[in-house]
């Protein structure tokens, strides 16, 4: 990566370095013309698609190492009483048929130097939680700053096959799942065929692998993949609208959840739960993650997010600590501490 003071606009996705920025744009069907992108779509927010002339295989950082906010300089968005008060609510919705699940989140923010690098919080994040959707991209002149250490997948595509991978419960230990993380991912697999179904050819959708167990750095998730075939004259843009935000950040129904996320969530999401990845639009493949385990710079402020799929059987505490297991080793690399 460059070490220059200058900051110039760089993205590190699918392992490769991208410089050289050409373009950058919101429409979603540019992904389908030519170039490679590296692309953050915001959970609240306009889509951003950078086309980037250079793309070489991605190498360590050089520059200066990331200093961070210490782990007493966060603020949450709900605190544990609010956010119990929001797993209640949630679980009355259940109860009079409105949903039957809800992802609950919370933004965390804290102070960070004006002269903070997110490609190195990007390295920080390489070396202490490694994860296979990672993710950087620095935009400076679009208030740009994302370091992604994502394991899940939102929508991948090679020629006009598609897929999704959702994560759906998470425990400390491979054996301290419950009926509960099961139930969470067989319904959000379900959303997920559906909404792959809207643009996929009848009879191609299928669920090639169902509560799949992956270990990740601190603790462990149930997996699911969903797969389909594209129908012809679709692309990118209608993939995207069909299955966005992600289910498994969201709920079932998606939109009776995303009705209850505004009510309950005191403060929009920004770049949390949206998707970041990279299109190669000659070849057509590309990866977009779930944007999930992720940083970003905004208002002089680093923010992150956390939280989890609320269902019937959800209990405030439980859900809370499921927050706090999921931040506490991102926050740990975000303020330089060891992760041993």
């Amino acid at each position: 990566m460059p070490t220059s003071d200058e900051r110039q606009p760089l993205a590190v996705v699918g392992g490769r370095l991208c410089t050289g920025l050409a373009d950058v744009t919101s429409d979603l069907t540019a992904l389908d013309s030519a170039g490679f992108w590296a692309v953050v779509i915001p959970y609240s927010g306009a889509p951003v698609c950078a086309r980037f002339d250079h793309v070489v295989p991605a190498r360590l950082w050089r520059g200066p190492a990331w200093v961070g906010p210490r782990p007493d300089q966060w603020r949450t968005s709900l605190d544990e009483r609010s956010f119990g008060r929001g797993v209640d609510a949630i679980r009355e919705c259940i109860a009079a048929g409105g949903v039957y699940q809800v992802n609950l989140t919370r933004r965390l923010r804290a102070p960070v130097a004006p002269d903070a690098r997110i490609e190195a919080l990007g390295a920080a994040l390489a070396e202490g939680n490694p994860a296979p959707f990672s993710a950087v991209v620095s935009l400076p002149d679009h208030n740009i700053a994302v370091a992604s250490a994502s394991p899940e997948r939102f929508l991948s595509r090679h020629g006009d096959r598609v897929s999704s991978s959702p994560i759906k419960g998470t425990a400390s230990t491979p054996t301290g799942f419950s009926d509960k993380d099961r139930a969470e991912n067989v319904m959000i697999v379900d959303l997920v065929r559906n909404d792959l179904g809207r643009v996929c050819d009848w009879g191609t959708v299928h669920v090639p692998e169902l509560l799949a167990l992956e270990a990740h750095p601190g603790l462990f998730h149930l997996v699911s993949t969903v797969e389909g075939r594209l129908r012809p004259g679709l692309g990118w843009a209608e993939a995207i609208d069909a299955t966005f935000p992600p289910g498994s950040v969201t709920g079932a129904p998606k939109i009776a959840a995303c009705s209850v996320i505004d009510e309950l969530e005191t403060e929009p999401r920004g770049v949390y739960c949206g998707a970041i990845g990279w299109v190669d639009a000659d070849r057509r493949l590309g990866d977009l993650n779930v944007a999930i385990r992720t940083f970003w710079i905004e208002g002089g402020e680093l923010n992150f997010g956390t939280g989890g799929a609320i269902t019937w059987d959800s209990t405030p505490d439980g859900e809370w600590n499921e927050t706090e297991l999921k931040a506490r080793r991102l926050l740990k690399v975000a303020a330089g501490e060891s992760t041993t």
